[in-house]
């Protein structure tokens, strides 16, 4: 049983630096969504927050509590809610993916070519993996960002301002000469993802202390209770949701459960 793991496990929380148990507060909640991050400066668990900010609303709405466990330290920690917006509260760092390991999750390509330390090797092996060696999926989602996809919302508001150095400000109106609005226009999703590199290796250091876990993917685990309703274990970078164009859709189907309460 999944849960149980979970409710053991004990890490160091962001806020406040105390080492607790990471489901600490959450047992009267009703349904609880746990996120098991990979590195806090990876692609995936940056976008991820970005979704949980944009999808607040509905988060509420079906009374979601959300726990998050995150590859680095507590500096690491820090940086990522600064950045994202995600709650400190809330999420709790892990240096070593020991709760990664535990739980079995996809380690990622693990090409160990000699003379190289683990660090090395982890590079080696996550630049392999951006190029889809051992990461199914990842090119097609990187192409997808820069081509667009009518079955994704519209990512930026008109009047919003994006910085992603090192292209100038851009409006968000400005995508809709690549294709109109309503939903992910062309280049949209991609610029995103460019601003997020750029947070990521303007803090690199602090985002990941030690490279050897680099590779790592992480889970998402939604319970109803302490029952499991829905799980997704990543098997590739840039695969953290079943259906990428709308990462949180496996809310729906808590639908039918609050109803009935």
């Amino acid at each position: 049983m999944i849960y149980d793991p979970l409710q053991q496990a004990q890490r160091q929380r962001v806020s406040d630096g105390s080492t607790l148990p990471i489901l600490s507060g959450t047992e009267s909640a009703q349904h609880l969504l746990v996120l098991i991050w990979p590195q806090l400066g990876d692609f995936d668990s940056l976008e991820y927050a970005w979704w949980l900010q944009r999808e607040a609303a509905q988060l509420a709405a079906r009374a979601v509590t959300v726990r998050a466990v995150g590859i680095g330290d507590r500096s690491s920690g820090q940086q990522f809610c600064d950045y994202t917006g995600f709650p400190a509260e809330q999420l709790f760092v892990d240096p070593e993916a020991a709760l990664h390991q535990q739980l079995g999750l996809y380690s990622g390509l693990s090409f160990q070519p000699p003379g190289l330390s683990s660090g090395q090797r982890a590079w080696l092996n996550l630049l392999l993996m951006c190029a889809g060696i051992g990461s199914p999926g990842t090119l097609r989602e990187v192409f997808r960002g820069y081509l667009g996809d009518r079955q994704a919302p519209q990512l930026i508001a008109d009047q919003q301002v994006i910085k992603a150095a090192p292209l100038p400000p851009i409006k968000g109106s400005f995508f809709r000469f690549a294709g109109g609005k309503g939903f992910q226009r062309p280049f949209e999703l991609a610029t995103l993802r460019l601003r997020n590199m750029t947070e990521a290796l303007g803090h690199w250091q602090t985002y990941v202390p030690d490279a050897a876990y680099l590779t790592q993917r992480g889970a998402t685990f939604l319970f109803d209770g302490q029952q499991l309703v829905y799980e997704h274990r990543d098997r590739n970078i840039l695969g953290f949701a079943e259906n990428m164009s709308r990462p949180l859709a496996f809310l729906e189907q808590l639908e039918p459960v609050l109803q009935e309460r």
